[in-house]
Parts: structure tokens; C-alpha cells; sequence
């Protein structure tokens, strides 16, 4: 007989502001202690000593992850020049030093050179991994760790503030997979000198951002309540750049058990609009999603179940 799981049927995002020093699977378990939740996940890992937004899925959310990791991100971020350091944040040992101290001008000209589709060395000490063991472990138990670069994508970085010579403050949007601690290393190199993130905190992550931010310990106040607060969003908020097509709940109840739902009648023309095939859509009825679920050939077929 199969295990039940244990906890509360929660159904829903909980958008974390990240405190200093947790990691994000610490992050997970405290936000599904707080809301009793059965099943969670996140949205894309923060680092121990980043701050800032941590989209945490709960229940039937954790199939819509995937949507909220490919999403656009945005960062702001310190850099600390004249220090390299082993794993690109304050937390590392020194590798290497530098007295130059870049300009203003010399700055804001190489960043033209990070925008767009560009090459990243991933940090030694990051997630990855290589040959089943994370690189971070493989890092610190002194091994080499043989990362290959990725193509990755930056749409904007600028610089927003120089406090004084050994800082200057960043703010960047960049598409899935990019590390800001590589960001930072690399810009440093590339103005004749080294340097490491001394501070960061995401502010964005796909369709998320600070507004529907909760602290730590406000989630723990509310604890249970976390729905009736408003502090739970919707499955599909998730799906926001997906199109929703509305289904009659006959046809809800087919994409429910797993079979396609034909949409080829002349009366259908106008709930499909342009979509083409291949597309994904969120199927919806009576206000709720259903499914994920792709348009080819004339037939939605599920993708994921959404059981709400």
C-alpha cells in the first residue's frame, strides 16, 4: 500500500525574502514547517550568502517549477575589488590580490561587452555537477573541478553606485543559468583587475518580484493562515507568460484522466485564437487550472495534471 504523505494539502507559491546565511533547502523546510505543507520545492537556488527573493512551491505548484526557473531574473550586487577569492563571494579564501582600483568611465565601458548572449566559466564551488558529486563538494574536499563554460544571456548591466574605491554596486537582468559571482569575477578580470561579490540580493525571478515578498519571520507568524493572508499565490501565477484556454469541465474532465480533448469545430476557432501548434497552454475551468497542457494537431494533450 502506498505511504501517504504527510502534511496539509497546500496548493500555492510562497515568494520567500531569503535572510543572510540559509541556504535554499533550509529556506524550503522552514517555509513547509510554516505551512504545514505536504510537498515543496523552489524556484532557482540562492546562495548561503545571498539575500532576496526565493519562490518556494508548494503541493500542485511544484509542477509548474520548471516555468518560474526559466524565467527572467533580476540582481543587485556588490563588487569588492583587489580580492579574488576561491569561491567569487566573501565567503572563499584569497587567491589573488590587486591594487588597481577601475574607474568610473573604464566600468561603465566594459559592461557593453557583458550584454547579450556570452560565454560563463561557472564558479568552482556552485551546484553543478560533475560525474554525480556536486562541484561544491568536490571543492572543498580540495579536488580540482573541470567545468566546461555555457552560453548564457545578459539583457542588462549597469552600474548604479561606487561608494567608495574598493566597491561598486550593480543591478543585472540575465536569462536562466548565470552565475552573478562569475559575472563579477569575470568584469573584474577584464578591467586589469580581480574581485568578488561582497553583497547580493535578488529582486526578481520570473513573474515574482519584492511586492509579493514575505519575510521569514512574518511567514512564521502567520504560519497555517498563510492563505487567508494573502501570502499563498495561486498555482498559475506561475504560468503567467503561458496562454490560459478556458474548457468546459467535460473537457477538464478528459484532460484529468489523461486523454486529449479535440478542439476542431468551427465554434472552437475562437477560443484557440492564433495559437499554433506545439503551443503550451494552461487549461482552466470554473477559475482553476486543470492541466498543462500542449495544442498540436487540432487536440490539447495534458502535460502536467494539475489535481486542485
Amino acid at each position: 500500500m502506498a505511504r501517504r504523505r504527510r502534511g496539509l494539502p497546500v496548493h500555492g507559491w510562497v515568494v520567500l525574502d531569503k535572510p543572510l546565511g540559509m541556504t535554499s533547502t533550509q529556506a524550503v523546510a522552514a517555509v513547509r514547517r510554516s505551512t504545514g505543507a505536504a510537498k515543496a520545492g523552489h524556484g532557482g537556488t540562492l546562495d548561503p550568502l545571498a539575500t532576496g527573493l526565493l519562490p518556494v512551491a508548494l503541493g500542485e505548484a511544484t509542477k509548474t517549477v520548471p516555468y518560474v526557473m526559466d524565467g527572467t531574473k533580476r540582481y543587485r550586487f556588490t563588487i569588492r575589488w583587489g580580492e579574488e577569492r576561491s569561491t567569487d563571494d566573501a565567503e572563499g579564501a584569497v587567491t589573488a590580490t590587486s591594487d588597481h582600483r577601475p574607474p568610473e568611465a573604464e566600468i561603465r565601458t566594459a559592461l557593453s561587452e557583458f550584454i547579450g548572449l556570452i560565454e560563463q566559466l561557472p564558479p568552482q564551488f556552485s551546484a553543478l555537477k560533475v560525474d554525480g558529486a556536486r562541484a561544491y563538494d568536490l571543492a572543498r574536499a580540495g579536488e580540482a573541478v573541470a567545468l566546461a563554460a555555457r552560453q548564457i544571456r545578459i539583457d542588462r548591466f549597469t552600474l548604479v553606485d561606487q561608494p567608495d574605491a574598493d566597491h561598486a554596486t550593480f543591478e543585472v537582468q540575465s536569462g536562466k543559468g548565470a552565475y552573478m559571482r562569475s559575472l563579477a569575477r569575470d568584469l573584474a578580470r577584464r578591467l586589469g583587475t580581480v574581485g568578488h561579490i561582497a553583497s547580493l540580493r535578488r529582486t526578481a525571478v520570473g513573474p515574482f518580484t519584492e511586492a509579493d515578498a514575505i519575510s521569514l519571520e512574518t511567514l512564521s507568524a502567520v504560519g497555517h493562515s498563510a492563505a487567508a493572508s494573502g501570502h499563498l499565490l495561486p498555482v498559475e501565477t506561475a504560468l503567467d507568460d503561458i496562454p490560459a484556454l478556458a474548457l468546459t469541465d467535460t473537457e477538464a474532465n478528459r484532460l484529468r484522466s489523461g486523454q486529449p480533448v479535440g478542439l476542431l469545430r468551427r465554434a472552437d476557432r475562437e477560443r484557440i485564437g492564433h495559437l499554433e501548434s506545439g503551443s503550451m497552454v494552461c487549461a482552466m475551468a470554473g477559475g482553476k487550472p486543470v492541466a498543462l497542457a500542449r495544442f498540436e494537431s487540432g487536440d490539447l494533450r495534458p502535460v502536467r495534471v494539475l489535481n486542485l
